[in-house]
């Protein structure tokens, strides 16, 4: 036992709100370096987990849909992202990253070193238990 005092959920909220406004500002930082808002790189990022529907975008990005789709607009008209037709709905679009979308979003992420580099600090282990952790906290959906 260290004789630490246990951290509460507010003061964990507080970390977390500390931790995400740095690697937001390294993101936007590093979005801007490639000339696009933070908006437009988020959208990017997300695409890089695979092509998505437009609603399902401004769902994640938390957005309204108008929105949504002038952030698309600008990014097509870079070429960094395509809409298709999705194979079982003809009248849902599907958003794709392209090529050389795929190579700005990687881009994007090297450029962010402040983030780099404290994750760089972290041992194997710590690795490893941070992203369990993470995984755990806002991925894994507890079982029914």
């Amino acid at each position: 036992m260290t004789g630490r005092p246990r951290v509460d959920t507010a003061q964990l909220m507080e970390l977390l709100s500390v931790s995400l406004g740095a690697y937001y500002g390294d993101f936007t930082l590093a979005a801007a370096s490639e000339n696009l808002t933070a908006s437009q790189g988020k959208a990017l990022t997300v695409l890089r987990r695979g092509p998505a529907a437009m609603h399902a975008l401004a769902d994640i990005m938390t957005c309204d849909a108008s929105n949504m789709t002038g952030i698309i607009d600008r990014l097509e008209k870079r070429g960094l992202v395509r809409r298709e037709a999705s194979a079982s709905d003809r009248r849902v679009k599907n958003v794709v990253l392209t090529t050389e979308g795929e190579r700005v979003t990687d881009t994007i992420r090297a450029k962010m070193r402040a983030t780099q580099d404290g994750l760089d600090r972290l041992s194997d282990q710590d690795r490893d238990c941070l992203y369990a952790l993470l995984e755990r906290v806002f991925v894994s959906q507890p079982a029914a």
